[in-house]
């Protein structure tokens, strides 16, 4: 039986000057762990409109699940993107909108219950009504997964450190760890930071990743880093996401920290060298890679 994994948080549209692409990190993490054949759902909002049946259309060309997306009264979400440059992707994400409002039910409850990981994130809990879902659900889930994913100014790290009270297993990269390491008075350097999360938090394993220098990897006390693989850079939209879900595979495969690693990074870079956070694709595809 595959492993069954729930993602919380935001599905959207990235308005890109070259045309609206389905994205948003929870729903590309979703997707990924679809295509790498465990059983992942997405728990999310869409509005009762064009964008909305849209988006739920994507989601099952896919063959996944939208049993636990629910459709309300607001908006489905947009992000503007600005990906002139291709390194460093900005965006300005619409507010208030569907996923804001995520409301707790007893499938959601029961659903957590019975998963192997929980991922979520800052962005789909900006709102108090999804953050309160959130907050609920975390108390039922065997193993918590956060992905920092910090977009200014929806953030607040009273909230953040809420969070990883609930969490085991934490993924930031460099930018976000220059913004951890400021709101913890710690030095921003992988070292110190994972020391102290380690300590004060029940974070057990912390990924930190490099952009096109590859990812760190912090467990059990000790570090692995690999330089990542050598592609050529399409966008960096749902790398991050594809990485982490790259991860969450192999960590509940029960790879050691190395194998973890060196895969996470293989599908992070593969989906740099593609269009948009979610492109279809084999892991054959990825075979072809070859590390710096």
């Amino acid at each position: 039986m595959s492993n069954k994994v729930l993602v919380f948080g935001e599905m959207l549209w990235d308005c890109l000057p070259q045309g609206d692409v389905p994205g948003g990190a929870s729903m590309n993490v979703a997707l990924h762990l679809h295509i790498m054949g465990f059983e992942s759902r997405l728990i999310s909002a869409v509005g009762n409109d064009d964008l909305g049946k849209k988006l739920l259309k994507y989601i099952k060309s896919y063959g996944a699940s939208d049993e636990l997306i629910q459709v309300n009264i607001h908006e489905t979400s947009r992000v503007l993107v600005d990906n002139r440059d291709i390194e460093n992707v900005k965006y300005n994400i619409i507010s208030p909108v569907a996923w804001d409002f995520i409301e707790n039910n007893p499938l959601l409850t029961e659903s957590v219950k019975s998963c192997d990981a929980f991922v979520f994130g800052t962005l789909g809990v900006r709102n108090h009504q999804s953050l309160q879902t959130l907050l609920d659900l975390l108390h039922h889930a065997e193993l918590r997964i956060f992905d920092a994913n910090l977009r200014p100014p929806y953030y607040d790290f009273e909230v953040i450190e809420t969070l990883l009270g609930f969490t085991e297993i934490l993924k930031i990269n460099e930018d976000e760890l220059v913004a951890f390491g400021d709101y913890f008075n710690i030095e921003a350097k992988p070292e110190p930071l994972c020391e102290f999360l380690d300590k004060h938090f029940p974070v057990e394993t912390i990924c930190i990743t490099l952009g096109s220098r590859g990812a760190l990897l912090y467990q059990d006390g000790k570090f692995y880093s690999h330089p990542g693989y050598s592609v050529k850079v399409v966008d960096t939209i749902g790398a991050g996401d594809a990485f982490l879900s790259g991860f969450v595979k192999s960590y509940l495969e029960k790879k050691n920290p190395a194998e973890t690693l060196d895969f996470a990074c293989k599908v992070g870079a593969f989906v740099a060298s593609q269009q948009g956070g979610s492109p279809k694709y084999k892991l054959s595809d990825l075979d072809h890679l070859e590390k710096k």
